[in-house]
């Protein structure tokens, strides 16, 4: 059973950019209501288009994060470049008429699987109904405007969403990979990836018997065996670099060597 635990953390970016001061109701007329099928809320939606080049940045897997406040929702989108300048809710004619409401964007960064970062733009798009296509035009930066359609559907409230992929406690296992050092050293992936009251520890084994410890975070954790090669239990973060030191006796005198952990959250599987 593997969890998607990347998409939740990019969600969770997503959801916070939201927060920061994207998509509300209408300020000037608190007594209006808007006609949303859904309560209040916020909600994790699929946002799909008539066209392969117009869509959500791959990052965050064709979704975006609805809104829903006194009766009204919004979409936030992220693109996947600053192509796209300028939305607009209905016709690409209407658009370019005087007064016409465009969509601005705003910019955000967002980081690829591969831990590159990208600053793309986003839009927050006012959404006039759920499950059925609606017209948003838009412009590029050649400054010509194109007719769309967009649909949002798959409403998922989005606390339910996160609570479905919290990994319960338990032990899986998890690729992880190691960078530094001489090269020659190694260690064992998939590790075993222990959760215990939400908390993650892995189980470091090297491909040597000589390492007696390791530091995370200023903490040392001396290895849990005493034959065969060198294991030690740590505490762990997923999706992130994580700077570590192993302390090794295989060189004339005990030495102390920095490496980069990665655990990749995609692949935790039960045991």
């Amino acid at each position: 059973m593997k969890k998607r635990l990347l998409s939740v953390l990019a969600v969770l970016v997503l959801v916070m950019a939201l927060f920061a001061g994207c998509g509300s109701a209408p300020a000037d007329d608190v007594q209006a209501r808007g006609n949303a099928p859904v309560d209040d809320g916020t909600y994790f939606a699929d946002f799909t288009t008539d066209n392969s080049m117009f869509h959500v940045n791959e990052v965050y897997e064709g979704r975006g994060v609805l809104t829903v406040e006194n009766g009204f929702m919004t979409i936030h989108i992220v693109m996947p470049t600053k192509n796209i300048v300028n939305l607009y809710l209905g016709l690409a004619e209407d658009a370019q008429k005087e007064g016409a409401e465009l969509i601005n964007p705003t910019v955000e960064e967002v980081t690829y699987p591969d831990g590159m970062t990208e600053e793309v733009y986003a839009f927050d798009v006012p959404v006039p109904a759920i499950d059925e296509e609606f017209d948003l035009a838009l412009i590029g930066t050649k400054g010509k405007w194109y007719d769309h359609k967009v649909k949002v559907s798959n409403l998922v409230n989005f606390d339910m969403y996160l609570s479905s992929f919290m990994v319960p406690d338990g032990e899986y296992t998890i690729e992880v990979t190691m960078t530094g050092g001489s090269g020659r050293a190694s260690i064992e992936s998939p590790a075993k990836l222990i959760v215990e009251n939400g908390e993650y520890k892995a189980e470091i084994v090297w491909s040597s018997e000589h390492y007696e410890y390791m530091i995370v975070n200023g903490t040392q954790y001396d290895k849990v065996n005493t034959e065969g090669n060198s294991r030690m239990i740590i505490p762990v973060e997923l999706d992130k670099d994580m700077a570590v030191s192993a302390l090794t006796t295989a060189m004339s005198e005990p030495h102390l060597v920095d490496y980069t952990l990665h655990f990749d959250s995609s692949t935790i599987t039960e045991e």
